[in-house]
């Protein structure tokens, strides 16, 4: 009898071990480069998750610091250690993902158009294969919109961002039109890398009115170099998300990067305790936009700001 109940303890306790272990995830978070925007996804995703399995997630969190190599490096790391889900922060992110893995489902976030970053023709919404995700598109007509409302005088835009990010230039060639239909002359200024930023802003100044900048994850991190150039030539900058208008730019019509990676770590949880087809999971967009200013540069810019902008904080 003692053997038995020896025996039927030692199993429940096994049952209990399997069961702990089927309850627990392992996340591995590849976040491209620390900036304002990437930080508050990254925050809202662990949120998320936290909010619905507590204790029973645990994430590995690692910084590529820039370098598309060392995304690599990462991704094949959370391969290694067979982590549950990845999140891969930033386009340069998701492609290193997917490169390594076939199987580990990948979430993206902060990533702005799926079918440019994976080279998919025919697109419908989702992958079809072990990746979904989150955009940070914003409405491109509707920021083209604003630069006009703003700028109406304006004759000439330059177009500045880092010719290493498709995203970037996926932004760029989609907005060119609606500016060039408002009657504007648009014209590229690219930099490789944070190096040539600050020479590349100088020749836009040179040759432009306004400046517009797309969610760019390279002028995200060089902000304080680009205001140190726009704003010595008293040149207004038209962000594509907060991080970077808040740093060097007058306005954006802008998504919260907290609330998209938020939204992703909802995705997750369907995708790791309720099974969710990852492959039929179509992308999401952030549900809400906002108009909003840099104060203190349209101060000093001399700019004045319509009804329906909401200061930076």
């Amino acid at each position: 009898m003692k053997k038995l109940l020896a025996v039927l303890l030692a199993s429940l306790l096994c049952l209990s071990a399997c069961a702990f272990a089927e309850d627990h995830y392992t996340v591995g978070i590849c976040q491209l480069v620390q900036h304002v925007a990437l930080d508050a996804a990254t925050q809202g995703f662990q949120d998320a998750l936290k909010a619905k399995l507590g204790d029973q997630v645990t994430f590995d969190v690692k910084n590529a610091s820039g370098d598309s190599n060392t995304c690599s490096t990462i991704a094949n790391s959370f391969v290694s250690d067979n982590v549950d889900l990845i999140m891969a922060n930033a386009t340069p992110a998701l492609q290193a993902a997917v490169a390594a893995t076939g199987d580990i489902p990948i979430l993206g976030t902060s990533v702005t158009d799926y079918a440019t970053a994976l080279d998919i023709d025919d697109w419908t919404g989702a992958t079809g294969m072990n990746v979904s995700g989150t955009s940070d598109l914003a409405p491109l007509d509707q920021q083209a919109a604003m630069l006009h409302e703003l700028f109406p005088e304006a004759k000439t835009v330059g177009l500045l961002y880092c010719s290493a990010e498709p995203n970037s230039k996926y932004q760029v060639d989609v907005i060119r039109g609606y500016l060039t239909d408002l009657g504007y002359t648009c014209t590229d200024y690219t930099f490789a890398d944070s190096n040539d930023v600050a020479s590349v802003a100088q020749n836009a100044c040179d040759g432009c009115d306004v400046i517009y900048i797309p969610t760019d994850n390279t002028a995200a991190s060089c902000t304080e170099a680009i205001r140190n150039v726009v704003e010595p030539a008293m040149k207004p900058v038209i962000a594509g998300e907060e991080g970077i208008c808040a740093g060097c730019g007058v306005a954006t019509l802008s998504i919260s990067y907290y609330d998209l990676g938020y939204a992703t770590g909802e995705m997750a949880y369907e995708v790791l305790v309720n099974g969710a087809d990852i492959a039929a999971l179509a992308v999401r967009f952030a549900p809400n936009v906002t108009k909003e200013y840099n104060a203190e540069l349209c101060t000093l810019l001399g700019i004045s700001v319509p009804e329906g902008y909401v200061a930076i904080q």
